[in-house]
C-alpha cells in the first residue's frame, strides 16, 4: 500500500472508532433516558433549601423580561428562592427593563446587580462570581438570559439534589425554542436532542458521568466555595466546573424532566462565533487538566478527558486527512488503492449516523418524522463539516490568544424576539 493508503486507513479507523463509541453512548443513553422518564418525580424535603437563581446577562434587553418572568413563575416556594440578575456592563436598555420588573414584583426577591467596564464585562464566569458574592442560598441555580424554563424545572432539580448527599450538581434538559426558524435551528434541534442529551444519558448509564451545561442546573454552594468560584479564564465554565465536582468526590446527575427552552443561533455567523467560543473554552479546560490523565486523582474524569481529546484532536485530524485524500484522489492528483473500500465505509457511516440519530430523537414527542430523516442525512454532509471548520478555527484562535496573552471576553450571542 502507498503512503496515502496508510493515511486513509488511519483516518477511517479513527473516525469509525469514535463513531462506534458514540453509537454505544447513544444506545446506552436511550435505555437510560427511557428508564428515567418512567420514574416518579422526586419530592422536596419538608423544609426546602434556600436557592439563589443566578442569571448572567450582557445586553440582553430583547429577551431578559421574558426570562425573568418565567423564573418568577417557578412552583418552588416563593420565600425559598431569590433571583439575582447580573446585568454585566450592558449598553442597551436592560437596566431600565429590570428596574421596571422590580417595581412590578415588589414582594419578590428579585435582585439586580449592574456592573460597569471596571467591575464587569469580563465574561460569564466573572459575572457569576459577582453574583456569588450576593447569593444567600445554600443551592445555586444557573440560567442563561435567553431561557424560559418550565414552571417545575427548579423544583425537580433541587428535589433530585437533596435526595442524595453524594450529588454535587443536577442538570436538566434544554430544548430549542426557535427550532422552526431556519434550517440551521432545525439542525441544532436534532444536535441538541441526540448528541448532547443522549451522550449525557449514555455516559451516566455506563460511567456515572455527566457534564454540566451552561444553563438549567443546580449546584451546592459549598462546592463552589471550596473550588474558589468560577475560573474567569474559562470560556467553557460548565466543563470546568464539571471536572471540579468529580475531583472533589461528588457526582452529577442528569434529570430530563427538568426542562428549559432556549434560543439558538438562526444565522451561520452567529452560530460560528458561539461554537468557536465553545471550542476555545473546551480546549482550555482539556489542556489545563490533561496531566490528570496520568495521575491517580484524575481517575473520575479520565474517560471524559480521553473522549474530549479524541473529539477535538484525533477526530478532527482524521477528518481533515480523509477529506484531503478524497479531494486529491477525486481530482486525479493522487491514486488511492482503498478508494472503493473507503467509499463503502463512508456510506455505511452515513447510514449508521442517520439510524442512531433517529433513534435518539424518538424520545421526544413530535420529532419522529420523515422530514427529520432528511434533515439528519443532510446534517452529516453539511452541518458536521461546518463543525470541522469551527474546530479548526477555534484551535487556531486559541493558540493565537495564548501567544499574545489575550483575555477571555464576553462574546454576545444575538437574540431574537
Amino acid at each position: 500500500m502507498s503512503a496515502l493508503d496508510w493515511i486513509m486507513l488511519f483516518a477511517i479507523g479513527a473516525i469509525w472508532l469514535i463513531l462506534m463509541v458514540n453509537v454505544i453512548l447513544v444506545v446506552a443513553g436511550y435505555f437510560e433516558y427511557m428508564k428515567m422518564t418512567q420514574q416518579p418525580e422526586p419530592s422536596l424535603p419538608p423544609t426546602p433549601p434556600m436557592v439563589s437563581v443566578m442569571v448572567p446577562a450582557h445586553n440582553e434587553g430583547v429577551v431578559i423580561v421574558k426570562t425573568v418572568e418565567s423564573l418568577l413563575r417557578f412552583d418552588y416556594p416563593q420565600d425559598r428562592y431569590e433571583i439575582i440578575v447580573i446585568n454585566d456592563n450592558s449598553s442597551d436598555n436592560s437596566a431600565a427593563l429590570l428596574r421596571d420588573l422590580q417595581h412590578r414584583y415588589p414582594d419578590r426577591q428579585l435582585h439586580v446587580i449592574n456592573t460597569d467596564a471596571v467591575t464587569g464585562g469580563k465574561g460569564k464566569s466573572n459575572a457569576l462570581n459577582i453574583g456569588l458574592t450576593k447569593a444567600q442560598g445554600s443551592v445555586l441555580a444557573i440560567y442563561d438570559a435567553d431561557n424560559t424554563p418550565e414552571f417545575g424545572a427548579l423544583r425537580i432539580l433541587v428535589s433530585e439534589l437533596m435526595a442524595d448527599d453524594g450529588l454535587g450538581a443536577v442538570i436538566g434538559k434544554f430544548r430549542t425554542r426557535n427550532k422552526q426558524a431556519t434550517w440551521l435551528t432545525r439542525f441544532i434541534n436534532i444536535e441538541t436532542l441526540s448528541f448532547q442529551w443522549m451522550a449525557q444519558a449514555g455516559r451516566q448509564h455506563l460511567f456515572g458521568l455527566c457534564t454540566i451545561p451552561g444553563t438549567n442546573y443546580v449546584i451546592r454552594r459549598s462546592l463552589i466555595d471550596k473550588i474558589g468560584g468560577w475560573d474567569v479564564k474559562a470560556l467553557a465554565e460548565d466543563t470546568e466546573i464539571s471536572f471540579h465536582v468529580y475531583m472533589n468526590g461528588a457526582r452529577i446527575k442528569f434529570q430530563p424532566k427538568a426542562v428549559t427552552w432556549e434560543q439558538e443561533p438562526q444565522t451561520l455567523d452567529v452560530w460560528f462565533h458561539q461554537r468557536t467560543r465553545w471550542v476555545k473554552g473546551n480546549i482550555y479546560v482539556i489542556l489545563k487538566n490533561s496531566a490528570l490523565l496520568f495521575q491517580k486523582r484524575g481517575r473520575p474524569i479520565r474517560f471524559d478527558l480521553i473522549y474530549f481529546l479524541s473529539i477535538y484532536f484525533l477526530l478532527m485530524t482524521s477528518l481533515v486527512l480523509s477529506d484531503a485524500v478524497f479531494i486529491l484522489s477525486t481530482a486525479g492528483w493522487a491514486h488511492v488503492g482503498l478508494k472503493g473500500f473507503s467509499t463503502g465505509l463512508w456510506l455505511l457511516a452515513i447510514l449508521l449516523f442517520i439510524v442512531s440519530t433517529f433513534i435518539t430523537i424518538s424520545t421526544e414527542k413530535g420529532e419522529m418524522t420523515v422530514g427529520n430523516v432528511g434533515i439528519i442525512g443532510l446534517m452529516y454532509i453539511t452541518y458536521s463539516q461546518l463543525w470541522l471548520a469551527v474546530a479548526l478555527y477555534g484551535m487556531v484562535a486559541y493558540i493565537r490568544e495564548q501567544l499574545f496573552h489575550q483575555q477571555a471576553h464576553w462574546y454576545k450571542t444575538k437574540r431574537y424576539q
